[in-house]
């Protein structure tokens, strides 16, 4: 009769220690599902006032740099553009300013995996600046409160191609096309010759796309003298960078 309740016993145990085991691994399961849950959380928030003022420019250049990694990772955060959009109709308070060319296959928010009122974009074709460019850039700042400025060229850039092999854009009638290549050319000439002298050269054309942004920079600087000033009192910063079409990734000229 012992030994019969020792065995009973035992298999009580057993079978007790079991049930705990698999609650515990329900739990930590439960815990797994719940911290997903958290990490995919759709964001329906926008920045606000006191978001942006509270942050740095290099907080914010930093902020865009992991985004981009996001990006090149296929990690982009799940935004509900339903409800942001709505927010957004209270007022617009953006971290940063993009000037990008208008290349389709750079599609300027996704590669910083920002949403609706994170940053302000303007593009034109060689992300070249112009008066009414700099003026939307001034209104970004100086005005909307944003603290970045981005001039990003691309590779592959097709503007950047056409004024490296001369394209005679006004002989097909096209007269604002050949004075926009005719403002990328100064970046060409300043560009280091090396090999071919043609858009096959791919070394020469991401060296003149890499000139063209910083070039853009400088620009920027000179005709905006309220801008060059925020930046000279480290409230804004005015940078380069440049879209890798391949990779996807942003890289920041210093």
């Amino acid at each position: 009769m012992r030994k019969l309740f020792k065995v009973s016993l035992s298999v009580m145990c057993m079978i007790f220690l079991n049930s705990c085991k698999e609650s515990s691994h329900e739990i930590v399961q439960d815990e797994q599902r719940t911290s997903e849950v958290i990490e995919n959380k759709v964001v329906e928030s926008i920045m606000t006032a006191e978001e942006q003022a509270g942050m740095t420019p290099d907080e914010i250049i930093s902020r865009l740099k992991k985004g981009n990694q996001n990006f090149v990772d296929n990690n982009l955060t799940q935004r509900d553009h339903s409800a942001q959009r709505r927010k957004a109709t209270i007022g617009q308070y953006p971290k940063a300013i993009v000037l990008s060319c208008v290349d389709s296959r750079v599609p300027v928010e996704d590669v910083f995996d920002l949403g609706i009122g994170d940053i302000f974009v303007a593009r034109v074709a060689g992300n070249i600046e112009n008066r009414d460019i700099v003026g939307s850039m001034e209104f970004a700042t100086a005005v909307a409160g944003s603290k970045v400025v981005i001039v990003m060229g691309h590779t592959e850039c097709g503007a950047v191609k056409h004024a490296i092999d001369n394209t005679d854009a006004a002989s097909m009638g096209m007269n604002s096309l050949s004075n926009l290549l005719d403002e990328i050319k100064p970046s060409v000439l300043a560009t280091e010759k090396d090999g071919e002298l043609s858009s096959k050269n791919v070394v020469f054309t991401n060296n003149v796309i890499h000139k063209n942004a910083i070039k853009t920079v400088q620009d920027i600087r000179e005709q905006s003298p309220k801008m060059a000033e925020m930046e000279s009192d480290g409230k804004i910063k005015i940078v380069s960078a440049v879209y890798d079409m391949e990779t996807g990734k942003v890289n920041f000229i210093d």
